[in-house]
Formats: structure tokens, sequence, C-alpha cells
């Protein structure tokens, strides 16, 4: 029988305290908050897809603040440019040297906002430091704080001004995940609630650093028996084989798979991962790596519950 790994301190739950303020601020969103979480407690980056207005930025705001990390907005535009991001070197004449001016991108959580406005040189300037946690200027390899964890938000590709993400970088984020519309009980508690920008600037830190690398740690901890692995193989191997994709998921997503599925497991109290698991993750992890191939008038309109259906557990 699976024994919770917060049995150990059942007096204060951190993530719990960390979910419940979040859902307070973020109304009705409960999955979707303990998603991001489950992402950031992976050691991943997030993807949030959607349309203006429904707290894609309050809702990387609110976990930063929980989490007491240090926070910076860069938001994309047309004419940003990497130096905007990463940081410039300026002449300083009276060392008669270039100094390096640090960007945004030194922080623990970067929210990178309208991601998909920004053309692809300019959002290739987050590849290397999403990868390995690093940026290179001037020849100078510079790491980056820890914990380091970019939030991403993209509208509609469907939208004017806005340019696709290439694969290289969509498959940078461990998860996507898009928040929609409230329900109708949650958008009245927040046309007749408190302004939320009022109810962020009073969040206290619910989660320390040492609290959060110590869950990251335990993450990795989480059991994982031969067929679970089995079973993972088979979502992979099925997407290569299968028609109705243009492209296999490649090594790095079985592993963000995985990773993704020992993080929920965490989170709902269990020391091992079970394929339920792998199942309430997958379309977070997979929805935007795999590119259902249309033929006529048929299209896979669900890539992640299409594969769940196709694959049955060992």
């Amino acid at each position: 029988m699976s024994v919770s790994l917060f049995e150990k301190q059942p007096a204060h739950n951190p993530l719990a305290t960390v979910l419940a303020r979040a859902g307070e601020i973020i109304l009705g969103k409960d999955r979707q908050i303990k998603m991001a979480m489950c992402c950031i407690l992976a050691r991943g980056h997030l993807l949030i897809e959607d349309v203006p207005g429904v707290g894609k930025t309050t809702l990387s705001h609110v976990i930063a603040s929980l989490l007491g990390l240090q926070y910076q907005r860069i938001q994309f535009t047309s004419d940003l440019l990497p130096a905007d991001v990463v940081g410039v070197s300026i002449f300083d004449r009276e060392s008669s040297t270039f100094r390096f001016h640090p960007g945004p991108i030194f922080s623990q959580v970067i929210l990178a906002d309208e991601i998909n406005r920004a053309s692809p040189k300019a959002q290739s300037a987050l590849l290397e430091a999403m990868e390995e946690h690093q940026v290179t200027a001037d020849g100078e390899t510079m790491k980056l704080p820890e914990p380091f964890f970019v939030i991403a938000t993209q509208n509609p590709s469907h939208q004017i001004g806005t340019f696709p993400l290439p694969e290289s970088q969509l498959d940078r984020f461990l998860m996507r995940i898009k928040l929609g519309y409230p329900d109708k009980a949650a958008e009245r508690a927040l046309l007749k609630g408190e302004d939320r920008r009022e109810m962020i600037a009073r969040i206290t830190t619910a989660m320390s650093v040492d609290e959060l690398t110590a869950l990251q740690r335990d993450v990795a901890k989480i059991f994982v028996s031969d067929a679970l692995v089995d079973y993972v193989q088979a979502l992979i191997l099925h997407t290569r084989d299968s028609a109705h994709f243009e492209m296999g998921l490649s090594p790095r997503a079985g592993v963000a798979l995985l990773r993704a599925a020992q993080s929920w497991a965490l989170m709902s109290g269990r020391n091992q991962v079970l394929p339920e698991d792998v199942q309430a993750v997958a379309p977070a992890v997979v929805g935007h790596r795999l590119r259902p191939v249309t033929n006529g008038d048929t299209k896979i309109l669900d890539p992640a519950q299409e594969l769940i259906r196709a694959v049955p557990i060992p």
C-alpha cells in the first residue's frame, strides 16, 4: 500500500497551502493550478495558451509570489531583440572596457508574456536558458539562478500578429495547458470580488526555496516500476508507428512524460507512479509535441486522448 510522502509533516503541508491560496485568487481553475505546480516540481517549463484576459499572467505572478521567488515579466513584441532578454554589453569609459548588463532572464521565474508575438530570432534567446539554465553572451557563459522556471503565455495562432513557435522551442516546454473561460459561479465571484492585483500585492510566501527544492528532489525518488516504463514506452512507440501523427515523440518527450507523472504522483500523496498518473499529465505533456495528420476532412482533435485510447495498459 502506498504511503503519502506528506504524512511526514501533517501539521505543515506547504504544497497544499500553495494550491489552496492560489485557488483563492485564480477561481475555478484548481486542476490548472495543480498542473502548473506539477510542472515546476518536475523542474520543467510551462506554456499557457489561451485568449487574452483569462488569467494567464495572474497565474504566473501568483505562483512566483507564493513560492517567494524572484519574478520578471518580459513582454514579447515584434520588435523585441535577444539582447532585451539576455542583456547587453555597454562600453564603460572609466575602465575602457565593455561591461555586461544582465537582462531580465537572470531571475528565478520568468514570464515570457505573449511569446508568439515576437520573431523566432527573439524567441531563440530563451533556448539555451531553458535547456541548460545558463546564457552565453560575448563568449562568456553565465549560470542562471536556481530554481529557474519559465512560464510563457501564447495567444491562439489565428490571432493577428503572431509567429508560430518552432518545434525546438515547443519541445523545451514540459507542459502546455489552457485556462479557458471561468464557469458561471467563478466568473460571478470575479465580477463581485476584489481586484486580483490588489490580492496579489498582499500575498505572502507559503513555501520556502528549501522546501521547494526538497520537493523537487522527492519527485526523482518516486518509484517507477518496470511495467510502468513498459507502458510509457508503448505510448512513445505508438506515436512513431501510427499513421495519425506526422512525427513521433522524441526520447526527451518520453523523459518529460515520466518525470511529470512522478510529480503528479507525489502531489497525489503516493510514492509510486500509476498508469493513471501518466494519463493525467499526458494531455499537457504530449499535446503540443504531436501534430496530427490531416486526411481529407478527418483530423484528430485531441492527440493525447487518442493516444491513451489506442494504447492499452499492460
